[in-house]
């Protein structure tokens, strides 16, 4: 069975040390007062290397691309446990760092990654691989949701070799930040076709183009370290230069390229479920030990161990299902869309459930910030609507087993 090698264990060790000494003294301005997390993220690449990591394995990718082997990706042995890790000990005090980290380098790179030329590559993708510059990935509006693709009505209209940008995106994260934004809009070519059929296209905007405005940040429950807003198209005009793939026919673009990025993020939220799980399991378990009732720790009282076992075993659960992935994706498998859904569906309930069972566990210490479970709870929410909410995960997994395509 898969665990956690010494050389895994080392590099939590590290990261751990960093945590407690670079983000846990700024969390209180991360929660409360709007700092941006961008400057604590890339002294994070600085003090681990991780910037000419990200240079190294950029010019791997950029070397496939114009080799036409991209496949190469699956088979180059590399060990995806260092990205999770990573992914595990920051959700254990801060998801949002996370989620801002995660789609700046991993939606919005990734994307002009796999679907631009090379010189887009060059152009855009390895500033937001070393977070030399910050990227948002635009797919949300606010009468989509959950219709992310389907219900699209952001345009993009053809005007000689240019193409004209009109409409709105919400909940991006970074999107107040963001000096780069992967925008997904779809074709206006004037023929009067379905909106639900036409095609998707990809485009790369700047910070600062005419037309173009990054609202501010939005007051939300939870993961206030990443900040999300709300993005404004009017008559935002592009060259084809900015069009991933400089067609309108890219491989792997449009819808699959979106659906491809889900895949990704609903894998990746059980990471992140683990994380905030193991948090808290930790600190209910330290303060079960030392909180006493009646002249006894109430760790010795039946209902908390009660809850403790559950949370127990939801991170034993959560767990097994992340090392699972790990050994699929060494060995270069991917999960489809609905094994994906299913991860995330279940991790994602777990974490919520296990964060609320430690705010009952604190009691009305629970619900005071500087115990930080009232933190975890409210951050853990949103892994239950975003990368799809929990109802659309069980759209995606019904619809395989119906077809029988569901081990």
């Amino acid at each position: 069975m898969y665990d956690w090698s010494d050389e895994h264990q080392a590099i939590i060790a590290v990261v751990r040390r960093f945590v407690d000494e670079e983000i846990r003294p700024h969390l209180d301005d991360l929660e409360h007062h709007d700092l941006p997390p961008y400057e604590i993220l890339r002294k994070m690449y600085d003090v681990f290397g991780l910037k000419a990591s990200a240079r190294e394995h950029f010019q791997r990718q950029l070397e496939r691309k114009i080799a036409g082997d991209e496949g190469a990706a699956r088979r180059d042995g590399s060990d995806p446990s260092a990205q999770l890790i990573t992914t595990i000990e920051l959700c254990r005090v801060s998801p949002g760092l996370l989620t801002s980290l995660g789609v700046s380098t991993g939606l919005a790179a990734g994307t002009i990654n796999k679907l631009g030329t090379p010189a887009q590559m060059e152009r855009w993708a390895l500033d937001l691989m070393t977070l030399d510059k910050i990227g948002a990935w635009a797919i949300t509006e606010p009468d989509s949701g959950s219709d992310a693709l389907g219900g699209m009505r952001t345009s993009a209209r053809r005007d000689g070799d240019e193409y004209v940008l009109n409409g709105q995106k919400t909940w991006i994260t970074n999107g107040p930040y963001a000096d780069t934004i992967v925008l997904y809009a779809k074709l206006d070519d004037g023929s009067g076709a379905d909106l639900r059929a036409r095609k998707v296209l990809t485009f790369v905007l700047d910070r600062g183009m005419k037309g173009l405005e990054q609202a501010k940040r939005m007051r939300k429950m939870g993961q206030h370290a990443s900040p999300t807003g709300e993005i404004f198209l009017s008559d935002v005009r592009v060259g084809r230069d900015r069009l991933l793939g400089e067609t309108e026919e890219p491989v792997g673009g449009g819808r699959q390229s979106a659906k491809d990025n889900f895949v990704a993020e609903r894998a990746g939220v059980a990471a992140m479920s683990l994380g905030i799980i193991e948090e808290c399991v930790r600190l209910s378990v330290d303060y079960a030990k030392h909180r006493t009732l009646w002249e006894r720790p109430i760790g010795d009282f039946q209902l908390i161990q009660l809850k403790l076992a559950d949370m127990e075993v939801a991170r034993l659960n959560v767990r097994n299902m992340v090392f699972a992935h790990i050994e699929r994706s060494v060995a270069g498998g991917v999960p489809t869309l609905a094994e994906a859904s299913v991860m995330k569906l279940y991790a994602a309930q777990a974490a919520c459930r296990v964060a609320d069972d430690a705010i009952q566990v604190f009691g009305g210490n629970g619900y005071i910030a500087e115990y930080r479970v009232e933190q975890l709870s409210r951050d853990a929410r949103v892994l239950r609507i975003y990368a799809g909410t929990d109802e659309m995960q069980v759209v995606a997994i019904a619809k395989d087993l119906i077809r029988g395509e569901l081990a």
